[in-house]
C-alpha cells in the first residue's frame, strides 16, 4: 500500500470521523502530503553513496479561508504529516538531520486554494532551541498541489562537501609536447533535439517546458474534462529520461498498467489518469 493511501487511511479514523470536515476544504490533506513528498525529493542533497540528506521541518502557508478550516486540527494533521514524511522517506532510502517537524501557517497573500510548501534542514540541536530560524521567501504560489521549490536552508553543522578529484584520478598527465600539436579533429557534432508530446482523444499537446501539469483546472497546462481527474493531477517532468509525477491526485495515475505515484516515462508510454488515457511520445529530431 502507497505512503499516500495509508495517510488517508489514518486520517479517516481520527477524532471519530471530525476530518471528514477537514476535506471539504478547498485545500486537501492529501494535497499537502503530496507537495511534503516532492519538497523532500527536489530538496535532497546527495553527501554520498549511503547517505542523501532531506529538509526535516516544513512550513505549509494556507490562504485565510483555508487556515481557518485547518488549524483547529493542526496538532493531529501536523503529526501525520510528519509520519507520512518519515515514512516516505524510509521508502526512498533519505534521512533527516533532527526531528520532523510540520507546521500550518497563515497568507494573507493567498487566494482560497492555494497554498506555498517551504522547507529547511536543522540538526539537533538547532531543531530543539525555541527560537527558529528566519524564513525566507517561499515560491510563487500556485494552484493546489503545485508548491515546488522551498527556502532550503543548508544544513547546520553539516560536514563540508568532499572536492572533486582532479582530471585522472590524480595521476601524473603526459609530459609536455613543446610545439606538437595535434591535428585538428572534427568539430563538435550537433546536438541531437528530441521532440515531446502527449496524445489525448486524437488531439497532440506538444511539451515545450520542463514541466506540463495536467488536471481539470483550468490553471492546468493541459486541460482534462474528466470528473474523476483532480484539479492538478500529475505532472510531467522532461529530461533524461523523462518522467511523470502525481501531484496528490484523488485518483493516482495508471502508467503503463502499474498504480504508481512516479514513473519514467518511455516513447508510446500509456498514461491513465481517471478515465481518460494519455499517450507520451517522443522522438529525435
Amino acid at each position: 500500500m502507497g505512503v499516500l493511501k495509508k495517510f488517508e487511511q489514518r486520517l479517516e479514523g481520527l477524532v471519530n470521523g471530525t476530518f471528514a470536515k477537514v476535506f471539504k476544504s478547498e485545500v486537501q490533506p492529501v494535497e499537502i502530503a503530496g507537495a511534503l513528498q516532492r519538497e523532500c525529493d527536489n530538496n535532497a542533497t546527495i553527501w554520498n553513496r549511503e547517505r542523501t540528506v532531506v529538509p526535516n521541518d516544513f512550513i505549509v502557508e494556507l490562504s485565510a479561508p483555508d487556515f481557518e478550516r485547518l488549524s483547529p486540527y493542526s496538532g493531529q494533521l501536523g503529526d501525520e504529516l510528519s509520519s507520512l514524511v518519515r515514512d516516505y522517506a524510509k521508502q526512498q532510502r533519505y534521512t533527516f538531520m533532527g526531528p520532523i517537524k510540520v507546521h500550518l501557517e497563515k497568507a494573507d497573500d493567498l487566494d482560497t486554494g492555494l497554498y506555498r510548501v517551504r522547507s529547511r534542514t536543522l540538526a539537533s540541536s538547532t531543531s530543539q532551541s525555541s527560537e527558529r530560524a528566519p524564513a525566507g521567501p517561499g515560491p510563487a504560489a500556485v494552484p493546489q498541489g503545485g508548491a515546488r521549490g522551498g527556502y532550503g536552508y543548508p544544513p547546520a553543522g553539516a560536514p563540508p562537501m568532499p572536492a572533486a578529484p582532479p582530471p585522472g584520478g590524480g595521476r601524473p598527465g603526459p609530459a609536455p609536447l613543446g610545439d606538437r600539436r595535434p591535428a585538428p579533429g572534427p568539430g563538435p557534432m550537433p546536438s541531437t533535439q528530441v521532440r515531446r508530446w502527449i496524445e489525448i482523444n486524437g488531439t497532440r499537446h506538444q511539451i515545450s517546458r520542463p514541466t506540463l501539469v495536467l488536471g481539470r483546472s483550468t490553471d492546468a497546462d493541459v486541460r482534462i474534462d474528466d470528473p474523476g481527474v483532480s484539479r492538478r493531477h500529475c505532472e510531467i517532468r522532461t529530461g533524461t529520461p523523462s518522467t511523470i509525477q502525481d501531484l496528490g491526485s484523488t485518483n493516482g495515475i495508471v502508467v503503463d498498467g502499474q498504480h504508481t505515484t512516479r514513473a519514467t516515462l518511455r516513447d508510446g508510454s500509456r498514461i491513465v489518469v481517471g478515465n481518460t488515457t494519455i499517450v507520451y511520445r517522443q522522438a529525435e529530431g
